[in-house]
């Protein structure tokens, strides 16, 4: 009986060492990943801040074309050029 209580425990011992390295396994895969994640966003995040930026040179641009024609629109005198 003794034995068979030594090698249960046995058994036991080495499922929970397997159970611990896949475990510990996974936490590194799934912090892989999210770094991996992260690296993606951040590079997502710069493509959107150049488009946000070349977007605001076009928007500056077309408000002060409009502030031309608003000026132009609002001559009062009637002698527009």
């Amino acid at each position: 009986m003794r034995a068979v209580a030594v090698v249960a425990g046995g058994l036991l011992l080495l499922g929970g060492t397997v159970l611990i390295a896949v475990a510990d396994q996974q936490r590194v895969e799934a912090l892989d990943q999210a770094k991996a994640a992260v690296v993606e966003a951040e590079e997502r995040l710069d493509v959107a801040r150049d488009a946000n930026l070349r977007l605001a040179e076009q928007l500056t641009a077309l408000r002060t074309v409009i502030a031309d024609q608003e000026t132009l629109l609002s001559d009062t005198t009637g002698l527009l050029p």
